[in-house]
């Protein structure tokens, strides 16, 4: 509701007073009971949400008839539906209605049971969520209780290491100045620590269960809306009021770390909490095929309406024309007309035809998803030992989309990379220290350092030439570079079993930090004002003169202090572009440290520069007199702040750089690579910050130095350029191409790679309201004109249709500080304007709104939980298994789907359509041709075990050569194995088939008499059958590529069935059994021991089989390349020159013959590519530009430090319910 508000605001050019209805009372829950609201009709619901959730789509009431309205949205389903109501007038009937009504109901439960057996999955998760325990306040005590019984207005108590189970108003904890720091890795996917801050006044006043328990305050704030990074409102509480904002606010899904209790009042509870408002609704989601395969049947169906009415007709008329030839049979007609006799034979022939769409392939259909899905289940090159998980195909019915991906959308941390931090390298006083640069095999002086016992076991930083040099300590410049490690930061210590735990606002700085205990300089303790260190085991206490933080536009920090001997120094770490200009001079030893910057950004690690200074005690007086003064003031305080900080930073002494490495996930740069050759596009859609993002994607190598990046400034210039020529054009949007947007921006050039990178605000404008474009075309005097109120929606669908064309034409999109909410959009947004097959792989809960929204959803079983993988269509244990899931099993899955129902197609119209022609000889009746029970088992038992084993086995190449060449997954994006040429094809070659097999054998048994065969209907029945049935096994044998035991015993199987059901069927004991159902007493027997219909039969499947070898012998001998080979060939798909290399050991991978595997050449296509050049100036220090303001002021005002002595009222509290409330039972979850 919130946001429509805000985005019709937007777009009628002003922004409407947000309206602050949401209204709460502590502790009162009959509160909100007085507020409804409408949801159908005149209809009521309660307002406010309970705290349970449901993300299950049935329940017991629910399941059937809801399952079955879903069913019924499959056209085949109504298809078949409507031939059994048919069958239920006897007048008309050929088969008994309950014999059609039995496959059908089969059919609808096994897509039943899949349905439910994944909807009991979500009501296992929903459950064991709901039933998470929490202490709830409960008159004067708190009680333990569930998730579920949380309702708005209650307050809450939580300890460290819970999950946030609503959103609460953090009203006080144990810490000091109730701060609480709180993981919001399943929000933003960042795992450095923030914090959150109650209100002064609950913070002073809320002390004691009493006082919590008496606490009547009411909030007024926002309605529920999906803005993670926005909250207002305000608290009114003994006749004062207070304003709210985000900081205030403890989101559900957070994790409380390092405070020990905290206490909140729920503001937002299950369905209306910020997360859940992001998690989108389950969608059922069809495949491209499944599209396809609907509109196919209304083909059919309508084909099969006009042959049947063409049919009706002309019995019609032959009707009376027999009449009119046979007057003396006239009784015979007293009671029908030939109008009459023609509408009956339309539903006759109707029926007759129906099983052209059997049943039995649809059956057979959900068979080969679920082998296919067992198949990526059992891979073992896809199972993860280390943690012991296997891919996981939750859904078995999207695997053939698998092999049609174009567009990847990807979350960063836990998906791409490991949340791991490490120190790799550093650059000291021109010296560059690390692995790989040949320091590594020495050995040290000393086995056993002095400080090693508080050295970090897992440190993967070693050389021991460093540790000789801090050992010697002869160093100035060493000794400084590791005294500002250990002194400039924000990072906070405690210390728990003689072992020292760090509290970082950044992974970066614990890295930091870390590396300096590790090289003994070991930070310690510190005050608000004092911070102690130990240098190479001996303690000393610095006082800190003053912080200057860190934030984005200064791209530094800096710590002023006083050492134990009196100097006065000031150290500092930032970005390389803002640390080089502030140095005092610059000779080799800077030079030399540059160049170390450049190759450790060509190594992708976060850079960032360090450097010192000692500052007189004249100046430091003169500085401090004029930073308090500016401290104290009320208007344009951090301006002038930032003007002193800037003026202190001046005449720096270079100390060094250091190198942090992000950690990958094993495999994710070649498996981009690989992707990428097979034009499937990769945008990464992260919470984390954009030099972050930036810094990963080099990393990974979805982003390289030769590419142009387009950020917010040339998005907004070529749009703008984009909306004036199109509004000058026509306003229409028909002109919108990537082509038309590239020729906005004068440097275009469609040879040069582009990267678009682009920011959660700025996206948000352009998929709300178009804003961006909006103030581009009324800065240009355009606006009055484009911004009609009529043409505001189509004007902002064109700019959202322009934006997608710009990224669409990029070979890398990198999307940062976007909520779930935003991600989803932009799925859907790509969906939408490129008709695309989309994928989304995350780890945490900020992603299950993207993995709903996709055609695909892919959960990573990571260190953010299960969230993602319970929401997913496919679960895998690294990013990298990504590889082989779509170019090897959906590849091959797409292939076998395809060439399974093209042979079904033409193995049905082959067989049956020879029903057609016999109409032409028999009247125009709707006698069939064939024995009914030759009807009833040609899809059930004659030919559909070799199309079966086709669609389970079938390989066009090995999985190693499937991953050496991904260019032959183009195929599948393009639609090339089936489609509607493909199935007109299929058409006509069943059709030509069933027409050679039929008029052959008509031809043959004219005037013909032999020893057995009389030239009879059933004799002849049995002949056409028979030349139709071999004639589909052998073209089924002629395309099978990959050949196994089971295939061919599929094929014996098949032969060997129609023969003894043909023979069972046929005998005479059966027809003296039952002679109305065993119409064809040794029909079999008689025909199929004549040598003439054998010669007959023979001279059929030759017909029918020589055009089919003549065109694979045709495209082998003249070098007609197949579809594989023009993939391959083609200039945009991936590395043609390797390509070019083995083209000619690729015959015809379409047309029928075997590829020539062997011959192929073992050297990975990717090496060369693979290497990319860096070094770019303008990308390094990706450290400093990514790093959170940090807690500098919470540190300097003492709001986060606890005085020696001091205890927490609320911790004092505890400690005295301690023995009481050690008694009582934690509810399991």
């Amino acid at each position: 509701m919130a946001d429509q508000e805000s985005a019709s605001g937007c777009l009628n050019g002003k922004k409407e007073p947000q309206a602050f209805t949401w209204e709460v009372r502590a502790n009162d829950r009959n509160y909100p009971l007085q507020f409804r609201k409408k949801f159908a009709f005149c209809l009521t619901k309660k307002k406010y949400a309970d705290n349970a959730i449901k993300t299950a789509k049935y329940n017991i009431l629910t399941f059937l008839p809801l399952n079955l309205y879903e069913q019924l949205h499959r056209m085949a389903n109504v298809y078949f539906l409507f031939v059994i109501l048919l069958q239920t007038f006897p007048e008309i009937a050929t088969l008994p209605w309950y014999s059609l009504l039995l496959p059908l109901s089969i059919l609808l439960a096994i897509r039943g049971l899949r349905d439910l057996i994944d909807d009991i999955g979500r009501h296992k998760s929903d459950r064991k969520i709901n039933n998470r325990p929490c202490e709830i306040l409960s008159g004067e005590r708190f009680r333990w209780q569930k998730w579920s019984d949380i309702r708005v207005g209650d307050i809450v108590r939580l300890r460290k290491g819970n999950l946030v189970p609503a959103d609460m108003l953090l009203l006080c904890s144990s810490e000091p100045s109730s701060l609480c720091y709180v993981e919001t890795a399943d929000i933003d996917g960042e795992t450095n620590l923030k914090f959150r801050q109650a209100l002064l006044v609950t913070h002073q006043e809320l002390v004691s269960e009493e006082s919590m328990a008496a606490f009547d305050g009411k909030v007024i704030c926002e309605e529920p809306n999906s803005r993670m990074h926005s909250f207002t409102g305000t608290l009114e509480w003994r006749g004062e009021t207070y304003s709210l904002d985000c900081e205030r606010l403890l989101l559900r899904g957070c994790k409380i770390r390092n405070t020990d209790i905290c206490y909140g009042l729920v503001i937002y509870a299950g369905f209306d909490s910020k997360i859940m408002r992001n998690c989108g609704k389950i969608k059922r989601k069809k495949t491209k095929l499944d599209h396809m395969m609907d509109r196919i049947v209304i083909i059919i169906f309508l084909m099969l309406l006009v042959t049947s009415l063409c049919l009706a007709i002309a019995s019609g008329f032959w009707a009376r024309s027999f009449q009119q030839k046979h007057s003396y049979l006239s009784s015979l007609y007293e009671h029908t007309t030939p109008v009459k006799q023609a509408f009956f034979n339309f539903w006759g022939f109707t029926i007759l035809l129906s099983i052209i769409i059997p049943m039995s392939m649809y059956i057979t259909f959900e068979f080969i998803y679920l082998v296919n899905s067992c198949f990526i289940n059992w891979d073992l090159e896809m199972y993860y030992a280390t943690k012991d998980i296997p891919a996981q195909a939750r859904s078995t019915s999207l695997n053939d989309q698998l092999g049609q991906v174009e567009y990847i959308f990807s979350d960063k941390t836990g998906t791409l990379t490991q949340n791991i931090l490490s120190f790799k390298k550093c650059c000291i006083n021109g010296t560059i220290y690390g692995m790989g640069t040949g320091h590594e095999n020495r050995q040290p002086s000393g086995s056993q350092l002095p400080w090693s016992q508080r050295a970090e076991k897992k440190m993967e930083f070693h050389d021991p030439e460093l540790l000789q040099a801090v050992q010697r300590d002869t160093d100035p410049v060493l000794r400084e570079f590791l005294r500002l490690l250990a002194l400039c930061h924000t990072v906070m210590v405690e210390e728990n079993d003689h072992h020292l735990i760090y509290q970082a606002a950044s992974p970066d700085e614990e890295a930091l930090v870390l590396a300096a205990r590790n090289l003994g300089y070991i930070f310690l303790a510190r005050t608000q004002d004092t911070i102690t260190i130990s240098e190479l085991g001996v303690k000393r206490t610095y006082q800190v003169l003053a912080m200057l933080d860190f934030n984005s536009d200064r791209k530094r920090m800096s710590i002023l202090v006083r050492d134990p001997e009196g100097t006065i120094r000031l150290y500092t770490k930032g970005a390389d572009t803002v640390i080089l200009e502030r140095l005092h001079r610059r000779g080799p030893t800077e030079t030399i440290t540059e160049v170390a910057l450049d190759h450790f950004a060509a190594e992708t690690l976060r850079t960032l520069c360090v450097a010192s200074k000692v500052v007189s005690e004249a100046d430091y007086s003169m500085w401090s007199r004029r930073y308090h003064e500016a401290s104290v003031l009320l208007q344009d305080r951090a301006q002038e702040l930032d003007k002193l900080y800037e003026e202190m930073e001046q005449n720096l002494q270079l100390l060094g750089a250091t190198a942090i490495e992000d950690k990958l996930q094993d495999g994710v740069p070649e498996t981009i690579q690989l992707l990428k050759l097979g034009n499937i596009k990769v945008w990464v859609l992260t919470g984390d910050k954009q030099e972050t993002a930036m810094n990963i994607g080099y990393a990974c190598k979805l982003l390289t130095d030769d590419m142009e990046i387009l950020e917010e400034k040339e998005i907004s210039e070529i749009l703008e350029a984009y909306w004036v020529s199109n509004n000058n054009l026509s306003g229409t949007g028909d002109a919108l191409c990537s082509g038309h947007l590239f020729q906005q921006c004068p440097e275009a050039s469609h040879h040069k790679k582009r990267a678009l990178i682009i920011h959660g605000d700025f996206l948000d404008k352009i998929l709300h309201t178009g804003e961006v474009m909006k103030k581009g075309t009324e800065r240009m005097g355009q606006g009055s004109a484009c911004f009609k109120a009529t043409g505001s929606l189509e004007q902002g669908s064109l700019v959202q249709k322009a934006f997608v064309g710009l990224a669409t034409s990029c070979q890398a999109v990198i999307c940062c500080r976007v909520t779930p909410k935003q991600k989803s959009l932009i799925v859907q947004l790509v969906k939408k304007h490129k008709n695309a097959i989309t994928l989304a792989i995350g780890d945490g809960a900020n992603d299950v709104n993207m993995i709903k929204t996709a055609d695909i959803g892919v959960g990573i079983s990571g260190l953010e939980g299960m969230q993602a993988v319970q929401c997913s269509d496919y679960a895998l244990a690294q990013f990298r298994y990504l590889q082989r899931l779509l170019l090897v099993h959906g590849r091959w899955a797409y292939l076998r789907i395809c060439k399974f129902l093209r042979y079904f197609f033409y193995k049905t119209f082959a067989g049956l359509m020879a029903q057609v022609w016999f109409a032409f000889h028999n009247g125009f009746t709707a006698q069939p041709l064939y024995e009914g029970w030759f009807l009833a088992f040609y899809n059930v038992f004659y030919t559909i075990y070799p199309v079966l084993s086709m669609g389970l086995l079938e390989q066009d190449v090995s999985a190693k050569k499937s991953l050496e060449f991904p260019e032959l997954y183009v195929i599948g994006q393009q639609d090339e194995l089936f489609n509607y040429r493909t199935f007109a094809v299929t058409l006509l070659h069943g059709v030509s088939t069933s027409l050679a097999s039929f008029y052959i054998a008509l031809w043959a048994f004219e005037d013909r008499v032999g020893s057995n065969v009389v030239g009879d209907y059933e004799s002849f029945a049995v002949t056409v059958a028979t030349s139709a049935f071999l004639s589909v096994i052998m073209e089924i044998i002629m395309d099978t590529k990959f050949w196994t035991v089971l295939s061919f015993l599929m094929v014996m199987a098949s032969v060997l069935l129609f023969c003894v059901f043909s023979f069972l069927t046929q005998s005479f004991s059966a027809f003296r059994l039952a002679p109305a159902v065993f119409r064809f007493p040794d029909a079999s027997k008689n025909a199929l021991t004549d040598p003439y219909v054998l010669l007959i039969v023979l001279l059929s499947l030759v017909v029918n089989t020589v055009p089919s070898l003549a065109i694979r012998f045709y495209r082998t001998v003249m070098g007609k390349t197949t579809i594989q080979q023009k993939k391959l060939s083609s200039p945009g798909a991936g590395s043609e020159e390797a390509l070019r290399s083995h083209a000619d050991t690729w015959p015809c991978l379409e047309g029928g013959c075997s590829p020539n595997v062997p011959n192929l050449s073992a050297e990975d296509p990717l090496e060369d590519k693979a290497a990319t050049r860096r070094g770019s100036f303008h990308r390094r220090s990706s450290y400093a530009f990514s790093h959170h303001e940090g807690y500098a002021g919470l540190i300097t005002r003492g709001d986060s430090l606890r005085v020696k002595g001091a205890q927490s009222p609320i911790l004092s509290v505890l400690r005295q319910e301690a023995p009481a409330s050690s008694s009582l039972l934690v509810p399991s979850a």
